[in-house]
């Protein structure tokens, strides 16, 4: 059995036309390494599109592809993920598995009888006969009622090759990075799948956890952030044959990072120290990351050119060229530390403090908190391409209206 796993892939992503492009490219890419290494079929756990009405053109591109894969007899299993997921219950998704081009796994018994309970049915895969089930990610950890109501019992006393797909953090699988974020706990998995394929987390990491089979996350095909591309460089996904993992790096283009140090210096040092690097290098074809960082001897941060900088850079062939100067400071206006925590961190700081301000009949306050996190989900949808202001604010509004109390 050979099967692709990737996620994250985000096709829409990054604001600039050059980069938004990229995430389309690297998906084409995969979709043909899949075709070309004869997977049994491709596993895609959450964020295929970036939004969940995605424009025309990234829902086009990722119809054709998922065609291409669909002419070759090799399925491509989906769940949503915090992106492409919609708290009205609409996503994109659903037009693809209408139209036959993927199959969406994360399907509940239509019947559930007992009340607070999550049943969840497996989709078997006719070839190789893997049965394949999971949940689906929402944002702000909502998804993790889901985990708490999952019957896991009858999943686990299932026979056969077991896959189960996810779009969650798993607290045992936590970098650095996310130290301060809560997960989900492995617990909270069905114990006894041969392999679980996590999406939602932009790192590349596989465990094997007492009780469970490998536990996944194939990080982003292509990177969503500076700090992204910065680290990982260019992004990738999965190709598991008979329990064996192997990495495909997808690259689209090359990433080179140039990281400068302005401690003790003058903008006029700092400059030049930087163009001295570009001046004797070539950049073609090129993304570049430039970072600056430390305190100025004198002088203000915009004193360093980094107009010249950049023409040097693109002079020299590179493709794009983003520059960090969030860590660069003057020392004229001394020095603050400060600790920012992640902006979903902030949100639920803010949520739980203020949470039973405003009591809601017949709503406790973890149903008040989790009401709130709907709403901002609601709300943090963005307005499509050719969409009128009338139709995206009446779009906002029922989404809203249907989460609302009465």
């Amino acid at each position: 059995m050979k099967f692709a796993h990737m996620a994250d892939c985000h096709i829409g992503g990054w604001r600039d036309p050059k980069l938004r492009m990229l995430g389309a490219q690297a998906f084409c890419r995969a979709i043909d390494l899949c075709i070309g290494k004869s997977v049994d079929f491709a596993l895609i756990s959450g964020d295929l599109f970036n939004t969940s009405l995605p424009p025309v053109d990234s829902l086009k591109t990722a119809a054709g592809k998922l065609k291409e894969l669909n002419d070759r007899g090799i399925p491509a299993y989906i769940i949503s993920g915090s992106h492409d997921y919609s708290p009205s219950g609409k996503t994109m998704l659903d037009v693809l598995e209408e139209a036959g081009l993927a199959i969406n796994v994360a399907r509940a018994h239509e019947e559930q009888p007992e009340e607070g309970k999550l049943r969840l049915k497996f989709t078997v895969d006719k070839k190789t006969g893997a049965k394949i089930t999971g949940i689906p990610g929402k944002r702000a950890g909502l998804d993790k009622t889901f985990y708490q109501m999952l019957v896991r019992e009858e999943l686990e006393q299932e026979p056969g090759f077991k896959i189960f797909m996810f779009h969650a953090l798993i607290e045992e699988l936590k970098t650095k990075e996310f130290a301060h974020v809560d997960g989900t706990p492995a617990s909270l998995l069905p114990k006894g799948f041969h392999y679980y394929a996590g999406g939602h987390v932009h790192i590349v990491k596989d465990v094997a956890l007492p009780g469970y089979g490998t536990i996944a996350y194939p990080g982003p095909l292509f990177p969503n952030s500076f700090s992204e591309l910065e680290t990982l460089g260019n992004g990738g996904f999965y190709i598991v044959e008979d329990g064996k993992l192997s990495f495909e790096s997808i690259q689209v283009h090359n990433v080179h990072r140039i990281i400068a140090n302005a401690d003790h210096k003058s903008p006029e040092q700092v400059s030049q120290e930087i163009l001295t690097y570009t001046n004797t290098r070539e950049f073609v074809d090129t993304i570049v990351t430039l970072r600056v960082e430390g305190v100025l001897a004198s002088g203000k941060p915009s004193d360093v050119d980094f107009k010249g900088i950049l023409a040097a850079l693109y002079s020299r062939g590179a493709y794009f060229v983003m520059k960090n100067t969030f860590a660069l400071k003057s020392k004229e206006y001394g020095e603050v530390a400060v600790s920012v925590p992640k902006g979903e961190d902030v949100e639920e700081k803010v949520l739980k403090e203020n949470v039973g301000q405003m009591p809601l009949d017949g709503f406790n306050a973890e149903q008040q908190l989790a009401l709130a996190r709907q709403l901002m989900g609601a709300l943090s949808v963005e307005r499509q391409e050719g969409e009128r202001v009338s139709d995206f604010e009446k779009r906002v509004k029922e989404s809203m209206e249907k989460l609302l109390p009465g």
